[in-house]
Formats: C-alpha cells, structure tokens, sequence
C-alpha cells in the first residue's frame, strides 16, 4: 500500500477557513496530516476542521487574529498542545487592500497590509521555529503571489507585501537550513476564490474576462493550490528549499510575451 504523503506530521495552517487555506488544510489531512484549522473567523475554521474529522482526518479549529502577536505565539503552542509536535507552517492569511496609488492608499491600509502579510508570517515562523528543530526538521510554506514578482498598477500595497514574503522565504531558508528546516513559497495566480473574482460580480464573470491573460486560458482552482502545498511540505521536495513555487497558469510568461509585442509594434 502506496503510504500518505504527509503520514506523521502536523501542521498549522492559517487562514484556513477560506477557500485556499481550507483547501490545503482538507488535502493535508488526507495525506495523512494532523492539522490546526486557524482563522480570523471560528466558526469558518470550524466548518473545515468538521469536514476533515468527518472524513476520518484529525483537525482542531482554533480562531486566530495573524495581526495580533499573541494569536500568532498561541496558535504554535495549541498546535503543538494539540498533536504533541509541530512540523509544518502554512501561512495563508493574507489582507484585502483597496485599489490606489501611494497618494491614495491611507497609512492605515498600507500597514494593515504589511502585518497581515508579512509580519505574522514572521512571527509564525518565529515561534515554530524551535519546534521544528526540535523534530530534527520542518517544512514553512508562505503563500505569495504572482503579483509578488511584478509591478502592478494601484497595488503597491499587496503587490509590495507578497515580494517581500517571497524575500522572507528565502532569508528563513538560508539562516535554517542547517535545522533541517525547509521554506518555500507558493505564488498562486489568479485562482477562482469568492475572493478574487467578487470584483468581476461573478465567478463565470471573472473567467470570461481574466481567464484569456493565462497561457491556459481559464483561472486556477484552489485545489490546484493545495497539490502544490502537499508537494512543498512533502518529502517529494526534500531538495527543496528557498524557491518560489509558481503556480500561475503562465500569467507572468504570457504578460512578458505581450509586453515584447508591444514593443515591436
């Protein structure tokens, strides 16, 4: 019998009450994974730790604040009180930005956008951390973005945050490895979230539209995202450490070729 891909390990998963983060939090529970279901909203983090139980899996939903320091230490601590040991990170919580310009952009929102996306996920990893090393390893997965590698225009904010959390990965990677500790991100393109499509009014709306700017021409679907986090926090990629994984659908190669096209025109 083929075994699980995560058979033995336990993983804290934040934002994993929305459809990305509940996703990977499903997938690594039948891989074989103990997770910690955690999300600003409970009873979000509850419905997807019920599905994993209900499927035979073990999950806990814990409600956790990614902007507030202390959520981010005791959400570690409860993984680790819950299942005994802590191997593997995801931190998929991430902030809505509003559209704008330096000029338009409030204080407020610019530093919203820097805790939700960066700073927990430092203090995630900074509190995991010991556990991991403690196992003798570990696998932090951050998830960006594909707007994390390019300018985009009215979102500095979450365009700068991702970038910065695919700089972060890098630096976790080289100061850890010798822990045994492995961190990669995952750059999801545009994926077919309530989310990201809310903007277009429907979700065949924002395929009709979006859909053409990838080389596959559709959206991504956030089961998509969780096989590539399976695959990161696996030991199928032990050789693997300080990458960004894109899983684009070849948005950035498409953009690069019409903007060459451009120019020759």
């Amino acid at each position: 019998m083929k075994s699980l891909a995560l058979e033995g390990c336990v993983a804290l998963v934040t934002g994993g009450g929305g459809e990305i983060g509940g996703a990977i939090a499903r997938r690594f529970a039948m891989e074989g994974a103990s997770v910690l279901v955690a999300d600003i909203s409970l009873a979000k983090a509850q419905l997807v730790a019920g599905d994993i139980e209900r499927a035979c899996g073990r999950a806990v939903a814990r409600a956790m604040d990614v902007a507030v320091p202390e959520d981010c230490a005791e959400s570690v601590e409860a993984a680790v009180a819950a299942f005994g040991k802590l191997t593997t990170l995801v931190n998929v919580a991430a902030a809505v930005t509003p559209n704008g310009n330096v000029e338009e952009l409030s204080l407020e929102d610019w530093t919203k956008a820097l805790t939700v996306n960066l700073t927990a996920s430092f203090l995630t990893a900074k509190h995991a951390m010991p556990h991991m090393r403690a196992n003798g390893g570990g696998s932090i997965i951050n998830i960006a973005s594909q707007l994390g590698q390019i300018g985009v225009m009215r979102r500095p904010a979450y365009s700068t945050t991702k970038a910065a959390l695919i700089q972060l990965t890098k630096c976790l990677a080289v100061d850890y490895a010798r822990d045994g500790i492995r961190a990669n991100s995952l750059s999801p393109g545009s994926i077919n979230t309530e989310r990201s499509t809310s903007s277009w009014g429907s979700r065949e709306e924002a395929q009709r539209m979006r859909g053409p700017a990838h080389l596959l021409g559709r959206l991504g679907e956030a089961d998509e995202m969780a096989a590539g986090a399976v695959f990161l926090a696996s030991d199928e990629s032990s050789f693997m450490t300080g990458a960004d994984l894109l899983l684009d659908g070849g948005y950035l190669a498409f953009k690069g070729e019409m903007a060459l096209a451009s120019v020759r025109s």
